[in-house]
């Protein structure tokens, strides 16, 4: 595979970012509470509502790998965007979405080696959040293409994700691809299958309604991102 490698592909939350264990019930309580902050129980209520529209949501991504936005989740529990309990929910995940350290340098060292960069992320939240946070931390100039589930009808392991993400970024062959992620079988299984290579990042706490056993090896592990240099060195 020498000078063949063209692309290298990131899972966003728990890979770029640091994994933290959220309490979920929490992020709604921010909306609810925006939404009806006259009346507790009203906002209670919708909480709770939130959170089981959005536990629904995930296990459709996890068992039939089909997608869903924001507004879908408000809607499945008989609610509509209102803009500041969307800021109170987005304040709240504020702390949660800060880039590893490591990552400004390594998306300038594949940049210096020539190489495309992607992001691959499994999200409910809009596009333009992401970018701003990318923004916030330095590097959304640096990425080459990104391809957000809440924009497309997949979501990973589901090849047509991954193929998306590779136009992204202007990619037709897959095995010209390093994808990166920390989940077995969303990031390591659906890259595999697609003919990319397959870095897994070991080190988030994946809670147990989110785990899906698979046989899959990775074609490499890391346990620092500023590690994925040097194989990316030995691949090209």
């Amino acid at each position: 595979m020498a000078d063949g490698l063209q692309a290298v592909i990131f899972d966003w939350g728990g890979t770029l970012t640091p994994w933290h264990t959220v309490d979920l019930a929490a992020q709604w309580t921010a909306y609810a509470g925006v939404v009806h902050a006259d009346a507790p129980d009203a906002a209670a209520r919708a909480a709770g509502d939130l959170l089981a529209a959005e536990e629904r949501a995930w296990a459709a991504c996890r068992d039939v790998h089909s997608s869903a936005t924001f507004d879908d989740v408000l809607a499945a529990a008989g609610l509509s965007r209102h803009e500041e309990a969307a800021s109170a929910y987005r304040e709240f995940w504020d702390p949660h979405t800060y880039l590893d350290p490591d990552v400004p340098d390594l998306f300038a060292g594949l940049r210096e080696r020539g190489l495309r960069i992607g992001v691959l992320s499994n999200t409910i939240w809009d596009r333009a959040w992401h970018e701003q946070f990318f923004a916030r931390d330095g590097v959304l100039h640096l990425i080459d293409g990104a391809v957000y589930t809440s924009e497309v009808p997949w979501t990973k392991p589901h090849p047509e994700a991954f193929r998306a993400a590779m136009a992204a970024v202007g990619v037709d062959d897959p095995a010209a691809c390093v994808f990166v992620g920390d989940r077995p079988f969303d990031d390591i299984s659906g890259a595999r299958a697609v003919g990319m290579r397959a870095v897994l990042v070991p080190h988030s706490d994946i809670p147990a309604a989110q785990q899906v056993p698979v046989e899959v090896e990775p074609d490499a592990v890391v346990h620092r991102l500023a590690d994925v240099l040097p194989l990316v060195d030995a691949w090209r």
